[in-house]
């Protein structure tokens, strides 16, 4: 069986951890060479011995564009070429409302979730240009679809991902190179706990408590893995997606398919408060 990346070069940002390791792995069992951008040097050295000749750590800021650009020339360099961009590294914090937001933590939080993608779509662009195409995927977050979902910096930040892959998808189709997005729902890895102002620690027992808590937030009774979200990046990486721009894919269990009472019976309707009471006689 052919495997779905073969012969193709892959930079995943922040692929030390979470669906940014999950990814990592998919992709190298189906082929491919990665290139993983990270800031975990420890975790990126024990990839590279993992995974010999198909793995390469770059030590990557990506609101630094030398980094970024220094990252995707490694995979050019190391690997002969760029033919996917999984645009993954994430950040989230705990920010209030409006009345008490930090116009510092917005700014970095916008730097990471929407600078680094930028700069990444910016750099990978010659060296796709050279293979005759590629793929971008961009990962945004179902806090980008409706409130509720997260922080506000943090879900402003994901809606602002949506409409670039989406202006970048119309620049870059003529030079064969498509944009997509993946919105995640609520996935088991230490992210969550970091939007709730947790230090790293205690964000990575959060882990266990989404995989318990998770089944009763959504139709489809379990938490997402990192798996779920690599799936989703495998497709719209590989030629089976050919014919696919400018969209996004939302994995998230069918949480955002409508309020709990349309899939939950212990929910109580809306419709059951309009409904006529009958008279007491």
């Amino acid at each position: 069986m052919t495997q779905r990346l073969e012969g193709k070069v892959a930079l995943i940002t922040g692929a030390c951890s979470g669906i940014g390791l999950g990814s990592l792995e998919l992709f190298v069992a189906e082929g491919a060479q990665v290139v993983c951008a990270d800031i975990q040097d420890a975790k990126g050295a024990a990839l590279e011995q993992r995974f010999p000749g198909q793995v390469r750590y770059v030590r990557c800021d990506i609101t630094d564009e030398a980094h970024v650009a220094a990252a995707i020339a490694a995979a050019g360099d190391g690997f002969g070429g760029l033919d996917i961009l999984f645009n993954n590294a994430g950040y989230a914090d705990n920010m209030g409302n409006l009345t008490s937001i930090d116009a510092e933590t917005w700014d970095t939080m916008f730097a990471v979730l929407v600078r680094g993608p930028m700069l990444g779509m910016k750099h990978a662009i010659p060296w796709m240009r050279t293979r005759g195409g590629g793929s971008i995927i961009n990962t945004a977050s179902v806090a980008a679809l409706e409130a509720g979902w997260g922080p506000l910096a943090y879900s402003s930040a994901k809606a602002a991902v949506l409409h670039m892959s989406k202006v970048a998808a119309s620049q870059l189709a003529r030079h064969q190179i498509r944009v997509n997005a993946i919105c995640p729902g609520i996935i088991a890895t230490s992210i969550m706990g970091a939007s709730m102002g947790l230090v790293p620690e205690e964000a990575d027992k959060m882990v266990a408590h989404t995989i318990a808590v998770a089944p009763k937030l959504q139709p489809i009774a379990r938490a997402g893995l990192p798996r779920d979200i690599a799936e989703a990046a495998l497709y719209l990486a590989s030629d089976a997606s050919s014919f696919v721009t400018g969209t996004h894919i939302v994995v998230d269990g069918g949480a955002t398919v409508g309020p709990a009472h349309a899939w939950d019976r212990s929910t109580p309707s809306p419709l059951a408060v309009l409904a006529p009471q009958p008279s007491s006689s």
